[in-house]
């Protein structure tokens, strides 16, 4: 976990205002410790992919969360396929096979 101050140390182009105004919008999480607020790594780098938007890009303030929006169900989605490899992993080869085939099947709309 990483306070703000140090997050704000870090990252030179953010702005106290900024950064307390995403985790108002919750574009960002925070845990408030004793009025501190504190950072997970993952916000973190959330943070510094919203500076990289505003700042770098110069995005517009009206297209970040529809931008993080996206990339969440990204994310989601990655996480939710690397579940299902691993638990077709577990099965048989003949479960892989039949899984595969099904696949290709769905690939090849003219079933051959």
């Amino acid at each position: 976990m990483m306070r703000i101050d140090e997050l704000l140390a870090t990252i030179r182009p953010l702005h106290r205002e900024d950064l307390e105004r995403w985790v108002q919008e919750a574009w960002v999480s925070a845990l408030d410790e004793g009025g501190t607020l504190h950072f997970s790594d993952m916000e973190c780098a959330r943070v510094r992919l919203i500076c990289t938007l505003r700042y770098d890009w110069e995005v517009e303030e009206e297209s970040v969360p529809i931008i993080l929006s996206l990339l969440d169900q990204l994310y989601e989605t990655r996480r939710e396929l690397n579940a299902l490899a691993a638990a077709v992993a577990r099965q048989s080869s003949e479960v892989r096979e039949a899984i595969l085939r099904a696949m290709q099947t769905r690939d090849d709309p003219a079933g051959d």
